[in-house]
């Protein structure tokens, strides 16, 4: 395939960034947009030009680190997949691509394609844990009984790997699917109800702190959202929020 690339450049977070246009060949079905990218880069610096920085890791699936906007859709045209997931057989020969970072103001660029989504790790930090001895002596977590349909649910939540695309696709750039997951993977089973009000008090104070928007119930961060993580979740965070603070 041959395609045009329009990839944002920016220097770094205070600099003006643009989209730059790239001509790219030879571009098989079966590699993947992240390989793609590599062929682009090494074209660039076989060059003398500077590569293009994005950001990435396991490539498969997992670390949630190649948050990239493509043709205006978190992680691209395909569902239920992260950017390195997605292949080039999802494009035509003579296809423009837009290739941008995701928006948000929580979300600041570093370089080009590569954003800073610590926000997302000071809302985990905030409550994100539980004082239940799960490890060294497990029969803590072991012997506690908890429901099938409760234990599907909190691990089905658990599958969030923090990845952004849920603010990416929020034309409010909400954060309320990836913290209801984090609150609801703790507040669905019986270990995490010993600081289940002050969880869901601090996470959500965190997530408004950082400048993250409401939600806006268009239900598009779910469709974007590579793990298929439900709206449910928003409605049980916010089940949660109430009662904890009717509480005081």
């Amino acid at each position: 395939m041959n395609l045009t690339l329009k990839i944002w450049r920016q220097k770094d977070a205070k600099s003006k960034g643009k989209m730059v246009d790239y001509q790219i060949s030879g571009i098989e079905g079966d590699m993947s947009f992240l390989e793609m990218l590599d062929v682009l880069n090494e074209d660039l610096i076989a060059k003398g030009e500077e590569p293009v920085v994005f950001d990435h890791d396991c490539r498969e699936g997992i670390c949630g680190s190649c948050s990239l906007q493509i043709n205006g859709e978190p992680h691209g045209p395909d569902r239920l997949i992260t950017t390195c997931q997605l292949h080039m057989r999802m494009f035509n020969d003579g296809d423009t691509i837009y290739i941008e970072p995701f928006r948000a103001k929580a979300f600041p660029v570093i370089k080009d394609l590569m954003v800073d989504r610590s926000a997302f790790d000071r809302i985990q930090h905030a409550g994100g844990y539980i004082s239940v001895n799960t490890s060294g002596n497990t029969i803590d977590a072991n012997a506690i009984p908890v429901n099938k349909e409760n234990a599907d649910d909190a691990f089905a939540a658990a599958t969030c790997i923090g990845c952004g695309a849920c603010v990416a696709a929020c034309k409010n750039a909400s954060a309320m699917l990836f913290t209801s997951a984090k609150v609801s993977q703790f507040a669905l089973l019986p270990q995490g109800q010993v600081e289940a009000s002050e969880r869901v008090l601090a996470m959500v104070n965190q997530m408004d702190e950082e400048g993250f928007g409401n939600c806006t119930n268009t239900g598009a961060c779910e469709i974007e959202c590579p793990k298929g993580i439900s709206l449910e979740n928003i409605a049980r965070m916010n089940r949660e929020y109430l009662s904890a603070s009717l509480k005081g």
